[in-house]
């Protein structure tokens, strides 16, 4: 079976996509860092470390000893496709996480988007 190409895309390659999503919507690339961190677990230094290496989405999420447990509340629709149904785990996280850009670009409270 082939992988899904995200799999192997640079999340680097992203990234700036997802800051210039909140950046577009008067959010800072300070709350989208702050989203990436509560979903996965990593330091501002971790981070930024995948970023400069060029990590692809499937080394960045395996990467991640800390995944947030209350990533399982996320729900709704993102690309057309509800995240809580997406079976593949990985495509899953990756869904999750665009979810979260999605709701930081839509004036979503930082509280609510983190599950607080």
């Amino acid at each position: 079976m082939t992988k899904h190409r995200i799999y192997t895309t640079s999340f680097a390659s992203v990234y700036p996509h997802y800051v210039a999503k909140a950046e577009k919507k008067g959010r800072t690339k300070a709350e989208v860092d702050e989203i990436i961190r509560w979903l996965t677990g990593y330091t501002q230094r971790a981070l930024d470390a995948h970023i400069k290496k060029k990590t692809t989405f499937e080394d960045f999420f395996a990467a991640a000893s800390k995944i947030n447990p209350s990533r399982t509340l996320i729900t709704g629709v993102v690309c057309g496709v509800r995240v809580e149904e997406v079976e593949e785990p990985l495509m899953r996280e990756i869904r999750y996480l665009d979810k979260l850009i999605d709701e930081l670009a839509k004036g979503k409270a930082m509280e609510k988007i983190l599950r607080a």
